[in-house]
């Protein structure tokens, strides 16, 4: 089954923010998410935020991290937040942007 990627409002930015070889990795991750959505770990409760329902896949030897989440009733995996792995704002990002 093949699952439609749709990213969340300002995930366009975050990948601004990478090197172009960055970006490069990510959008292949991506496509990979679009047929096999599983492949990132599981989330839960993260540096104080609630991120259950949510994914992480790692990219660039786990230098970027993708939070995603997979929405099977609608067959979509929306990505939530791209960012370095340097610190836990990525996940902060990630709860703003879903609540």
């Amino acid at each position: 089954m093949i699952y439609k990627l749709t990213l969340k409002e300002g995930v366009m930015k975050d990948l601004s923010k990478l090197s172009n070889k960055q970006e490069d990795l990510v959008l292949k991750q991506f496509k990979k998410l679009e047929t096999s959505p599983q492949l990132g770990d599981y989330l839960g409760n993260k540096a104080g935020y609630n991120l259950s329902g949510c994914r992480k896949l790692y990219v660039d030897n786990k230098k970027i991290r993708i939070v995603y989440q997979i929405i099977d009733d609608k067959v979509i995996v929306e990505v939530i937040v791209v960012g370095k792995r340097d610190d836990m704002r990525v996940y902060s990002e990630a709860h703003k942007r879903l609540n």
